[in-house]
């Protein structure tokens, strides 16, 4: 399965990786599935085209992001909003005239499952807690970097799994925000969770 970029910005920067992130959501094959962390939407759109690909329209996906380009949270080890590429950055600032890292920007690289996808803007420390969904088959989750954001994140999106249910957590053992493994480990080991770390980047946990 290959993982396309979309000429935008993603933390699965190599493709091999991008193949093992789509081949570990194919094993579960779900029909619903929440991601807390969008960025520029290259995940969201890999995902939904592989939903598509099994269950033609008849699946949901769900984004949820900060959508914050500001200082206050770059204790989040925010990722870098610039493209390397001068091309990229004439392309969507003069051509798209569209800001990739937003509701509009996601929404417009979705639209072709406008109808399948629901991209929430806000802080999952403040919002999760009250999201009303259920059944959800596959979380992946790779929002806020901080040790207090991703253990939240992992307690409350688990209230919205469906039985037998997936939580795929990026960025497992990342040396500059080791708040992550902590949280992750501390959430496994709290659950007594079925667990797998994957190449040390991604922590599989499943219920």
């Amino acid at each position: 399965m290959k993982y396309y970029k979309y000429f935008r910005k993603t933390s699965i920067k190599k493709k091999e990786i991008g193949s093992l992130f789509l081949e570990e959501i194919q094993k579960k094959n779900p029909q619903s599935f929440l991601e807390i962390g969008i960025f520029h939407g290259v995940t969201a759109r890999n995902v939904c085209n592989l939903m598509y690909k099994n269950h033609g329209s008849d699946f949901k996906y769900v984004g949820i992001d900060i959508f914050d380009e500001g200082d206050d949270v770059k204790n989040e080890v925010a990722p870098s909003f610039k493209f390397n590429n001068p091309l990229k950055t004439i392309y969507f600032k003069y051509l798209k005239r569209q800001n990739p890292y937003s509701v509009e920007g996601v929404k417009d690289l979705l639209k072709k499952y406008n109808k399948n996808t629901t991209i929430i803007k806000g802080n999952t420390n403040s919002i999760l807690k009250d999201l009303n969904l259920k059944d959800v088959d596959y979380i992946f989750v790779d929002g806020g970097h901080d040790y207090a954001t991703v253990k939240n994140d992992l307690i409350f999106s688990k209230k919205f799994l469906a039985s037998n249910g997936t939580i795929l957590c990026d960025d497992y053992n990342l040396s500059y925000a080791p708040g992550v493994k902590k949280a992750i480990d501390e959430f496994i080991s709290e659950n007594d969770c079925k667990h797998e770390i994957i190449l040390e980047r991604f922590a599989k946990i499943e219920f």
